[in-house]
């Protein structure tokens, strides 16, 4: 930046400015490189996927306790954002690194791949089952057709479509039951066929995620109320200690 000019990744932004998309634009800034075409849809339809999940979502139901204590639009935002980590937000990351490992790996020692990382990172498989969307999540439908299309045309490889595949396959095999994959697991795709560092996925995901934070936050505060808290106000709790 100097006066007059500003370049974004070497790009003047009045080039960009109605000229490229928002998910383009956010590809531009984080990598440094353009994306378009079929792999610019499909890291688009990912944003798109991830950007709500409803108030039972802890990081929204804590954004919207947060906008009824008197604080900005803003803070509301970053209270739910800071409270996706590891165990909520973070499956995406963490299953862009399981696929990895899957495919190069090889078809023939799937079972043997995911036994060592259960053994490592414990038994829950990231990506892979939900307690309300069964025996399949709608979202991840979606986003594998999206990813087989590209395929089709040669945009993506489809390497790690199968991969996650093949790894819902075998836990349903050994469960007898369908294990869906998730949202984390089908946006997890679309990020290792875009070959991002499994650390974006997470990035990605508070991206999508930050307009359900507003979304939620601002509808609290139009709703009014004061100090929300997490249970309803006629619950009352017993002492339960020595």
């Amino acid at each position: 930046m100097e006066p007059g000019r500003i370049h974004l990744r070497g790009h003047p932004v009045q080039d960009l400015i109605g000229r490229t998309g928002f998910a383009q634009m956010i590809w531009l800034m984080v990598t440094g490189e353009t994306i378009e075409g079929a792999r610019a849809a499909l890291f688009e339809a990912a944003l798109v996927a991830a950007v709500d999940h409803g108030p039972q979502a802890p990081s929204i139901a804590a954004a919207r306790m947060a906008a009824t204590c008197g604080v900005g639009l803003q803070s509301a935002m970053a209270t739910g954002l800071n409270m996706l980590g590891n165990v909520h937000g973070g499956a995406g990351e963490q299953a862009v690194a399981l696929y990895h490992g899957v495919a190069n790996a090889g078809p023939e020692a799937l079972a043997d791949t995911l036994d060592t990382w259960q053994a490592e990172h414990g038994r829950y498989l990231p990506g892979f089952g939900h307690r309300f969307h069964t025996p399949a999540d709608p979202r991840a439908l979606r986003l594998l057709e999206l990813v087989d299309d590209a395929t089709a045309t040669g945009a993506v490889s489809g390497t790690y479509a199968a991969a996650a595949r093949a790894i819902e396959a075998h836990l349903a095999a050994k469960r007898g039951a369908p294990v869906p994959m998730n949202i984390d697991g089908a946006t997890a795709v679309i990020y290792a066929e875009l070959d991002c560092p499994a650390p974006l996925a997470r990035g990605f995901f508070c991206l999508s995620r930050s307009v359900g934070l507003l979304a939620h936050s601002w509808e609290q505060m139009q709703q009014g109320g004061r100090n929300k808290g997490p249970t309803p106000p006629a619950y009352l709790w017993t002492y339960d200690g020595e």
